[in-house]
């Protein structure tokens, strides 16, 4: 146990030190030297965990996956706990993805420069896909929920209204990372819930059900 608990400190400790290169001075500024001396350990032992740059990026790439992953996860079963629609709930899923403050901010970067790199290199691709299906793969199921709870008609192509949904608050969080200034949080939530509103058109049966038990105590 604790040599797998080491292993694990020692294996976020790179990754958090790729993380901030990246974030800091950019994708070129990642070797395995300056990530030695970012993480504060010798260049041996950061090449006991990682022979490569791509190794790096790809686990520091996992890594975000993970934290992503994670607050998802928390904020639906808050979500659930509180009554919330399902639209209410994938909002804030997806505002996730979107650098809204300083930590959203620096895992857009770690995205962005795995797939500058993933463009030229068909395992990193390999996984930015499945990373990609991943997502769409959740947003399809919450369009399915919403049919089956009447927040979205039925007939719905949840497969198709996923994949619009993704590329649309991709856009947005690029196009908020290019300009932010141009792109205030206001603003970017309010595009993400006009689109939203275009799949979610109707009333949550549970979330209606759930405030009438609430009135009748």
């Amino acid at each position: 146990m604790p040599r797998t608990a080491d292993h694990d400190a020692r294996h976020g400790q790179i990754t958090d030190a790729v993380q901030r290169l990246i974030v800091r001075d950019g994708l070129t500024a990642v070797t395995v030297a300056r990530t030695a001396a970012e993480a504060g350990m010798s260049v041996g032992l950061v090449q006991h965990y990682f022979t490569a740059k791509d190794e790096m990026l790809l686990a520091t790439f996992t890594r975000v996956n993970g934290r992503f992953t994670a607050r998802v996860d928390e904020l639906v079963d808050r979500g659930e706990g509180e009554g919330r629609t399902i639209a209410e709930m994938l909002r804030q899923a997806l505002a996730e993805l979107i650098p809204l403050d300083d930590a959203r901010r620096a895992e857009f970067l770690v995205r962005l420069a795995f797939a500058g790199q993933a463009a030229h290199n068909a395992r990193l691709a390999a996984v930015q896909r499945e990373t990609l299906a991943g997502i769409r793969s959740r947003v399809a199921q919450a369009v399915a929920n919403g049919m089956a709870c009447g927040e979205v008609v039925q007939g719905v192509d949840a497969d198709d209204q996923a994949r619009r949904i993704v590329a649309y608050t991709e856009g947005l969080a690029l196009h908020t990372h290019v300009d932010p200034d141009g792109t205030p949080r206001t603003a970017t939530l309010a595009a993400l819930d006009d689109q939203l509103g275009r799949v979610f058109t109707g009333p949550c049966r549970r979330a209606q059900r759930d405030r009438r038990a609430v009135d009748y105590e």
